[in-house]
C-alpha cells in the first residue's frame, strides 16, 4: 500500500505540481485548481498558530550563527567530543602487566616446583606474556556500557595478588585478584580473574575461562603460590 495525499485532497495538488506531473493552466485538474488551493489556503491559514511554533526565527537562527563565528574567531571553539565514537572501537578493558615481572614470577615457580618445571619448560610463552593483562570487562560478554563503566579508572595503578597457576595440557594461567584504586575496590565482570600466560595450537586465549571448571572434573591441575605474590599494573581499554 502506497501511503499519501488522497486524490480528492489539496495535498495531492500540491505533490503533483511540486513532482512537475501538472500545471495549474493544463490538463484535466485544471477546473479542481482553484478549488484545491482554497482548501489549501484555509488548511495553512488555520493552522498557522502552530506552523509557525514549529520554525526557528530567522533573526534567532542569525544570531546563533554569528555567535559560533565569533567564538571559532577567538579560537574557543571546542570540537564535538568523539568519546562515544572512540568506546565504540574499545574490545575490552583490562590490567596491563609489565611482562618482567611476571616472568620473573614463572621463573621462580619453576625453580621450586618440579612439577610447574616439567610443564612449563617446552612451551612458549612470549607471545602471551607480550601483552599480560586480567581482563576486567569484554564488550562481547558483558556489553559496551560494562567495559565503559572502568573509563574513570583509565590509566590508574592497581595491584593484582597472583594467588595460584592453573593448567592443563592446553592451556595454562595465572589465578589474579583485583586490589583498589585510592580506596575503590576494582571488581572485575569476568567470573575467574586470571593472566592467560600459555595456550596451546589452535587454543584461543579465552578458553582459560574453563580452567577453573576444568579443575573441577578433575581434568587441571593448581599450583598454589604461597606466599601470593603482589604486581602492580595500569587499567587500559583494548
Amino acid at each position: 500500500m502506497i501511503i499519501g495525499p488522497q486524490l480528492d485532497s489539496p495535498l495531492f495538488l500540491v505533490y503533483l505540481a511540486c513532482n512537475k506531473k501538472l500545471e495549474s493552466t493544463k490538463g484535466s485538474y485544471e477546473k479542481e485548481w482553484v478549488k484545491w488551493e482554497k482548501q489549501l489556503r484555509e488548511v495553512l491559514i488555520g493552522d498557522a498558530e502552530h506552523l509557525n511554533s514549529m520554525q526557528v526565527p530567522f533573526e534567532s537562527a542569525v544570531k546563533q550563527v554569528l555567535e559560533q563565528l565569533q567564538i571559532i574567531i577567538n579560537g574557543e571553539y571546542t570540537p564535538p567530543s568523539t568519546e562515544k565514537r572512540k568506546l565504540g572501537l574499545i574490545v575490552f578493558a583490562a590490567v596491563n602487566l609489565p611482562v618482567t615481572e611476571i616472568s620473573s614470577l614463572l621463573d621462580k615457580l619453576v625453580e621450586n616446583n618440579p612439577k610447574v618445571k616439567s610443564f612449563l619448560e617446552d612451551k612458549d610463552m612470549e607471545p602471551n606474556l607480550k601483552k599480560a593483562h586480567v581482563t576486567l570487562a569484554h564488550k562481547r560478554s558483558h556489553g559496551v556500557t560494562a567495559v565503559a563503566s572502568y573509563g574513570h579508572l583509565l590509566h590508574q595503578n592497581v595491584p593484582v595478588e597472583l594467588t595460584a597457576l592453573l593448567f592443563t595440557d592446553e592451556m595454562a594461567a595465572l589465578e589474579a585478584e583485583v586490589g583498589s584504586v585510592d580506596g575503590e575496590k576494582v571488581i572485575p565482570k569476568n567470573e575467574w580473574p586470571h593472566i592467560t600466560i600459555w595456550t596451546g595450537e589452535k587454543i584461543a586465549a579465552k578458553e582459560a575461562n574453563r580452567l577453573p571448571q576444568l579443575l573441577l572434573e578433575g581434568k587441571a591441575t593448581r599450583i598454589e603460590i604461597n606466599p601470593p605474590i603482589i604486581i602492580s599494573g595500569t587499567i587500559e581499554f583494548y
